[in-house]
């Protein structure tokens, strides 16, 4: 009987998690299913041009795993049993539960509207291509000179904020941030996204928190107002709420506690990845939620599925950081050069330069996507054991 693996999400992390284990197990052994509510691959880190009304090429999953072995099933995962060992998935023939011997949990995050009143009513997202279209059509529809406000300081907001400037030089956008501008960066690159949205005319209300949002705009904690005939949200993300509805052990914010091999401290059946798990770095600091951090733990938790089931060594490969890649607009960028823990060294890129050099980097993730070994030649090993451990692990966390 194969060894059935779901792997719930198809974002970069499930993505590349499932087409790994694809060329790591001999198919013969396994049964790969990769489940994704929406048929096309969305390249996330591109959600803010997408929603400044650039047009980005659909993805089809169908296409990307065809002759992979992994079967695709679009439908959307509403529940997770993880002492029954099934998922359940929403499609349009209705609801159907789904058994593994192996979880990779993949569902990552979407946007984190953090209680504040009247986000969900009046703001906008582009956690996620739904979110990103329906800003697109809003910022289309607006007048020239109609104010803009991108509530975030942090790479999700700059990147919004910049991208809308630079593509509708006509609006009046303004930037809330809880602390200073940039404030995570070296000298260098404070300097460097300070200079960029002084020239694209970007208003920046710094150490500023908003406390509600309005039709026409939001409310600060000093009393104040910033008008707005469209308001971003870019403030954080929230894991997807379902691992804290099962028997999971979870973090209070609903990620999944894991080791150094992605695996549940909990169920050891369970893998998570990207977002979705708590994940330590050098200096036991928890992982931001990334792309940079979610690929890394996507090779991570398939190598070493594959490597239990094969009866190979398991590897633990310590996770770090060597940049934070931030597009300004098209033409300009700033590639920040971090320590393995994330924190902001002398050095950075800017200029036209650091624009080519992240754009190569969206590019490059997506082809990781399709290419989960980065071309390297790999072979299929058969499995020498079906059956999940019945106890859990005790390996040390990373």
């Amino acid at each position: 009987m194969k060894h059935r693996i779901i792997v719930l999400g198809a974002g970069y992390t499930g993505a590349t998690a499932a087409g790994r284990l694809a060329r790591r197990l001999h198919r013969e052994d396994v049964a790969i299913t990769l489940v994704n509510a929406e048929p096309d691959f969305v390249e996330r880190v591109r959600m803010h041009q997408l929603a400044a009304g650039q047009d980005l090429g659909l993805r089809p999953l169908g296409a990307m795993f065809a002759g992979t072995g992994v079967a695709l099933r679009i439908g959307k995962v509403t529940a997770v049993d993880v002492e029954r060992r099934t998922v359940t998935v929403l499609d349009a023939n209705g609801a159907e539960e789904l058994a593994y011997d192996s979880l990779v949990y993949a569902l990552g995050s979407g946007w984190n509207p953090q209680g504040v009143p009247g986000t969900t009513e009046h703001a906008h997202d582009i956690a996620g291509r739904p979110g990103a279209l329906r800003l697109r059509e809003r910022l289309a529809g607006l007048d020239a000179g109609q104010p803009v406000v991108v509530v975030g300081g942090g790479l999700t907001g700059v990147e919004a904020a910049t991208e809308i400037a630079e593509s509708r030089p006509d609006l009046d956008v303004a930037l809330v941030a809880r602390g200073g501008l940039g404030d995570w960066l070296s000298p260098k690159g404070r300097r460097h996204l300070r200079k960029v949205c002084d020239g694209l005319g970007i208003t920046v209300h710094e150490r500023t928190a908003v406390t509600g949002v309005e039709a026409d705009g939001v409310t600060t904690t000093d009393g104040g107002s910033v008008p707005a005939g469209v308001t971003v949200w870019a403030t954080g993300f929230a894991v997807h709420p379902i691992a804290k509805a099962t028997t999971l052990q979870v973090t209070s914010t609903g990620q999944i506690v894991v080791d150094g091999t992605m695996r549940s401290v909990s169920h050891p059946d369970v893998y998570a990845v990207g977002d979705a798990a708590m994940v330590r770095g050098p200096g036991d600091k928890p992982l931001r939620m990334s792309c940079a951090s979610g690929v890394p733990s996507a090779w991570q938790s398939a190598d070493a599925i594959a490597a239990r089931l094969t009866g190979g060594k398991v590897p633990n490969t310590p996770l770090r950081y060597f940049n934070q890649c931030i597009s300004l607009g098209r033409r300009e960028g700033l590639i920040q050069y971090v320590t393995a823990d994330d924190r902001a060294v002398r050095s950075a890129l800017t200029g036209r330069l650091a624009a080519l050099y992240k754009e190569l980097v969206c590019k490059g993730a997506a082809w990781g996507v399709a290419n989960p070994t980065l071309g390297i030649p790999t072979r299929r090993r058969r499995v020498v054991r079906t059956a999940a451990p019945a106890t859990p692990v005790t390996e040390a966390s990373a």
